[in-house]
């Protein structure tokens, strides 16, 4: 069973655009974030992977072991404005993880077969 939304996906897409265009606005980043979160977990439900974007948000998402306790055996961790490049296309998952900005662990959490994801494109 997918997580529940808690972004209306109307204003998930809104926000990315705000963003797109302001950066800097950070209430329409935090949407941004929250919704894209939103959406790779329900394209990939389950609780194996733990998507972190402090301090935007984080869900677990991708089937497998469930993790409860402790830190997760797989997490991807990165920042803001990161998680928004990969999902929007901007940035490249390699190169993110290269230069330190995306941090994968686990034998799970290579997700970039899901980036970018499709509604985070332009509409």
């Amino acid at each position: 069973m997918p997580a529940r939304r808690r972004t209306d996906p109307a204003a998930g897409r809104a926000a990315l655009a705000r963003w797109r265009e302001n950066p800097d606005d950070r209430a329409a980043r935090r949407t941004a974030v929250r919704f894209t979160l939103e959406e790779i977990a329900e394209i990939e439900p389950g609780h194996a992977v733990e998507l972190r974007v402090p301090p935007d948000g984080a869900v677990q998402a991708i089937e497998g072991p469930r993790h409860t306790r402790d830190t997760p055996p797989n997490v991807v961790e990165t920042d803001p404005e990161t998680w928004l490049g990969l999902v929007t296309g901007t940035v490249m998952w390699a190169d993110a993880v290269a230069d330190g900005r995306l941090r994968p662990s686990g034998t799970r959490a290579d997700i970039s077969r899901l980036l970018p994801l499709q509604a985070a494109r332009p509409r």
